[in-house]
């Protein structure tokens, strides 16, 4: 602190008022005696690629998730890589309703002979395989599900949780908004980025799901703000 108190001539109690409000923006992590950047998603990564990601992670997490889901109920399902994990660790014996609009999910899900699919309508976005426009987040509005599991590009305490293009965002808002439980899985790497829209507050999630390589003050942040935090690995 007094480093960069000296460096730009200015006081340290003007070094620590400015890095509080870039760290409730999401832009930084303060940590003892200064801060550390955190890295902004302001742009879309391919399915393929987001796929290889933190793979094992994703892997524990989308077993946890199994947990969660009801029997005999009905499940809300988003798109992305790590929803996508969670419908292919989906038990072969499982009895459920999946709506979706998640295809590489659904087409999953098709052949297990107690799983009923449901998929949205929509414009299908070649670069996450989900089908999201108006007529998606309408359908969304005249359903009531038992869980919604949300995925996310990016997580923080201030913007709560964002992805990258207003009409993911808004199916994502109507997915959380149709279900009497809303869970979402997040890999440590988003935890601490924001993206471009913003969705939802952490405040109106129930479940949080992530893995061992969360740091500890993120998470406890994620607790502070009301939703239960899981961590997994």
């Amino acid at each position: 602190m007094t480093q960069i108190s000296e460096h730009l001539e200015v006081t340290t109690e003007t070094v620590r008022r400015d890095l509080d409000t870039l760290e409730r923006r999401g832009l930084l992590r303060r940590i003892r005696g200064g801060a550390q950047l955190l890295d902004a998603v302001p742009f879309e990564v391919a399915l393929a690629a987001r796929h290889a990601e933190q793979l094992e992670d994703k892997r524990r997490i989308a077993a946890r998730l199994i947990e969660e889901l009801p029997d005999d109920g009905v499940l809300v399902l988003d798109s992305g890589s790590l929803t996508l994990f969670t419908a292919q660790a989906v038990p072969r014996h499982a009895v459920l309703t999946v709506v979706t609009n998640n295809l590489p999910a659904a087409r999953h899900l098709a052949d297990y002979p107690n799983v009923r699919v449901i998929t949205l309508p929509g414009m299908v976005r070649g670069l996450t395989s989900a089908a999201v426009d108006a007529w998606t987040s309408r359908r969304l509005q005249s359903l009531t599900v038992d869980i919604a599991v949300v995925g996310v590009n990016g997580m923080t305490a201030a913007q709560g949780l964002t992805t990258t293009n207003p009409e993911e965002a808004s199916a994502k808002r109507a997915m959380l908004l149709s279900a009497r439980r809303r869970v979402v899985p997040v890999i440590s790497g988003k935890l601490g980025r924001n993206s471009f829209c913003s969705f939802a507050a952490l405040s109106e999630l129930d479940l949080i799901v992530t893995d061992a390589s969360a740091p500890d003050p993120i998470i406890a942040e994620l607790v502070a703000a009301g939703p239960e935090v899981v961590v997994v690995g």
